[in-house]
């Protein structure tokens, strides 16, 4: 029996959501609404005791961590892989999934909740609540200094500390993406996987928050025509979209595309930046 806890708009539980309906694998799902705090109840502490999505219980035996548990699903239930079997394309694969692991989740954060959780947190909750729900989180997470990351982002949006660098951190990884795909059909190599898989909620959630203005118009184009392809695999929308509640993907909307032309400004000013470098050299 497979039960997966896992949030609507969280990016670790989409990509375990994909890769389990992509492999035929019935599961349970257990909703936690993460931004209300259900992450902090006791009973799911001692599944979790980092507090976050998703968690995976394969009959008794518990799994944390995305990657680790679309990698054991690989190895449990091998019919339909996700990871290529080949050395070569294997390695292109783990490069994407530990670049996500050590870059571009920690930039999905402080993006998410400065362009749009700190505004959906502060709508559902008072004062004294939001102060609880601040306090309850763990001292590592998504950084190693994350409850105090998550209290800077939540008051002060993109004027806390080191938000411009995450932003810019994203567009590495993008930019490195429409790079790559120049290469192959998909991330890692000429047939969908596990690389893909990873990255699609990431480019997903610019797109439910309207930033998909980062890579239209001709920015990234190959970045582009993967995502139209990605859009366009029949387990997509099943896997990601369908279980974000309504509310929360309108509300991602609103505020992400408030927050759009802040997000504009850093990334203009970085090709100002280069194309000044460019002249004086």
């Amino acid at each position: 029996m497979l039960v997966l806890y896992h949030h609507g708009s969280s990016v670790c539980a989409a990509k375990v959501r994909w890769g389990m309906i992509e492999k035929g694998l019935e599961f349970e799902a257990r909703y936690v609404d993460i931004l209300k705090g259900e992450q902090f109840d006791a009973e799911y502490l001692k599944l979790n005791p980092f507090a976050v999505v998703p968690t995976l219980i394969h009959n008794d035996h518990v799994v944390i961590e995305s990657t680790v548990i679309l990698e054991y699903l690989d190895m449990v239930f091998p019919q339909r892989r996700l990871s290529p079997s080949n050395a070569k394309d294997y390695v292109r694969t783990r490069y994407w999934t530990k670049a996500v692991d050590e870059k571009l989740h920690s930039a999905c954060g402080a993006l998410t909740f400065s362009a749009a959780h700190r505004y959906i947190i502060k709508k559902n909750m008072n004062a004294k609540e939001l102060d609880a729900y601040l306090q309850k989180a763990p001292q590592t997470g998504i950084a190693t200094d994350w409850a105090e990351r998550k209290r800077q982002l939540v008051a002060m949006g993109f004027e806390a500390p080191g938000v411009r660098d995450m932003v810019l951190t994203y567009d590495d990884c993008i930019r490195r993406m429409n790079v790559e795909l120049q290469k192959s059909t998909w991330l890692a190599s000429d047939e969908f996987g596990l690389a893909d898989i990873s990255l699609s909620p990431y480019i997903n959630r610019l797109a439910m928050m309207g930033m998909s203005s980062w890579w239209e118009n001709g920015r990234y184009p190959h970045l582009e025509d993967w995502w139209n392809r990605i859009q366009e695999k029949p387990t997509f929308e099943s896997s990601i979209l369908d279980w974000c509640p309504s509310q929360l993907a309108k509300d991602l909307m609103e505020y992400g595309t408030r927050s759009w032309p802040i997000v504009h400004r850093i990334l203009q000013q970085r090709e100002s930046d280069c194309d000044a470098s460019g002249a004086d050299s």
